[in-house]
């Protein structure tokens, strides 16, 4: 659902300065991490568990949503 709207962004405003579109892209991985607490008990208040996950996913899917694919991937530390 956001890879489209993503990928709009990165294709409109980063199509000269792609680097000012990191803090965006980095707030939507700790969005990500939000929603991965409310989806899994087992990360349910574990922030640093949470972004590890996120990690585990992005080293298995790296193309998985648009901003990783510029190597903006979340990291757990």
């Amino acid at each position: 659902m956001i890879n489209p709207v993503v990928q709009g962004w990165i294709t409109y405003y980063g199509r000269f300065y792609k680097s000012a579109l990191y803090p965006s892209f980095q707030r939507i991985n700790e969005y990500l991490v939000r929603w991965a607490m409310r989806k899994y008990k087992r990360l349910y208040g574990r922030v640093t568990k949470a972004w590890r996950w996120l990690e585990g996913v992005a080293l298995r899917e790296p193309h998985l949503f648009a901003h990783w694919r510029l190597g903006v991937q979340p990291t757990a530390g």
